[in-house]
């Protein structure tokens, strides 16, 4: 029996510990006094393109231009991407003050496509830098200012503050939306610290134009995101962090919609894991330790399913297991503190950590659906947000 538990202890170590070391790392690295980053060479940008991909956005669309038109103080052309649509997307963003760019091509499906339509329209259009701001999106007064800022000192790419916030007062939807501010805050902010690439989050990021040449967008998966970032990874560019400049976007209210968009989140990464991890090794072994910060984000397990995987740990009754456990419920724990420190209303997110376990439960009861995510091809994928807007994740 000890050697069936022993086993078993290993297993778990061994699935668990990439996330656990990922936490422990990001976590005390957010803490470290912020320093400002060491100025390469001025860039002499002037001209700066917002690019918003939209399917369908009628209901969002006009809320999310006047947002950017007023952040802006800079010449500023604002794109609205109308890609496959069939409602009144283009027009209401136009009406708001953007330029509609129409992109129909039923062969090209998801986000990545529209992406890559804008950013070639505007760069040819003289754009020497692009910001992505989804179209179910606000912004806050200072990102365009703060964009220009960084990307002018020195940064080849940034990403800005990204908050989800939960459109209705639902406990698990309060917990998913901690839960992204420790992965879009708390993370970004720990590899800052650290001097390493901040990562993409997909919305709210920025590129220069030389960046873009020299790292041409071809991310179509349905976490092109995370694909875009790797390929800058391994062109060894930096994303810089703005903590200060952010970007707001409503969780979906319907339980149907929340399900959807975290099978799809996670299914997402697990295919990314498995195209990408194979390619990063290799680079890895030749000595490149910049790989390693992203190749431990790749292995890591979903926090929520970590967290199982370390009470199991935690059940075993062997010495060694359960020391494991108690260090790794301990980062778990920090982690999440954190995310709770950098947000505001302190005691009601305290509150909801008695509900984690049926927040870890939900998590479980998804893998199915997170499998079949990880097979799918990247598609638009309308998620219902209130009642009159319509998500584009």
């Amino acid at each position: 029996m000890t050697l069936l538990f022993s086993i078993a202890g290993f297993v778990l170590i061994a699935a668990t510990v990439p996330l656990v070391c990922e936490l422990l790392l990001l976590t005390a690295a957010s803490l470290l006094p912020e320093t400002k980053p060491r100025i390469a060479g001025a860039n002499t940008i002037s001209s700066l393109a917002v690019v918003i991909p939209a399917h369908n956005e009628e209901g969002t669309i006009r809320a999310c231009v006047e947002s950017l038109l007023l952040s802006a103080t800079a010449e500023v052309s604002v794109y609205v991407v109308a890609h496959n649509c069939t409602d009144t997307t283009a027009a209401l963003g136009e009406a708001a003050g953007a330029t509609a760019l129409i992109y129909n091509d039923a062969s090209a499906r998801g986000k990545g496509h529209a992406l890559r339509h804008g950013f070639s329209y505007a760069v040819a259009h003289g754009a020497e830098a692009v910001l992505v701001v989804d179209a179910d999106s606000t912004v806050s007064p200072n990102l365009i200012s703060e964009v220009l800022y960084a990307l002018r000192h020195g940064a080849s790419a940034v990403q800005c503050r990204y908050d989800l916030y939960p459109g209705k007062a639902r406990v698990r939807s309060e917990l998913v939306a901690l839960a992204l501010r420790a992965f879009n805050l708390v993370r970004p902010l720990g590899r800052s610290r650290l001097g390493l690439s901040a990562g993409i989050l997909g919305n709210g990021f920025a590129l220069s134009s030389s960046t873009l040449c020299a790292v041409p967008y071809s991310a179509f998966s349905l976490v092109e995101d995370l694909e875009y970032h790797l390929n800058l990874v391994l062109a060894d560019k930096k994303v810089a962090f703005i903590p200060a400049a952010i970007v707001s976007s409503e969780l979906p209210t319907a339980k149907n919609g929340e399900t959807a968009q975290h099978a799809r989140w996670q299914g997402g990464r697990l295919q990314a894991a498995k195209t990408w991890l194979p390619r990063l090794t290799r680079e890895l072994m030749k000595g490149r330790l910049s790989i390693l910060e992203p190749v431990l984000d790749l292995i890591s397990l979903p926090v929520a399913l970590g967290m199982a995987a370390i009470l199991l740990t935690l059940a075993i009754p062997l010495a060694f297991t359960r020391i494991y456990a108690v260090i790794a419920l301990a980062a778990v724990l920090a982690y999440v503190l954190r995310a709770i420190s950098l947000g505001s209303n302190r005691l009601r997110a305290m509150a909801l950590l008695a509900q984690a376990p049926l927040y870890m439960i939900w998590k479980l009861f998804l893998i199915p659906k997170v499998l079949y995510a990880s097979t799918a091809r990247a598609i638009w994928v309308r998620t219902e947000r209130n009642s009159t807007a319509k998500g584009t994740l």
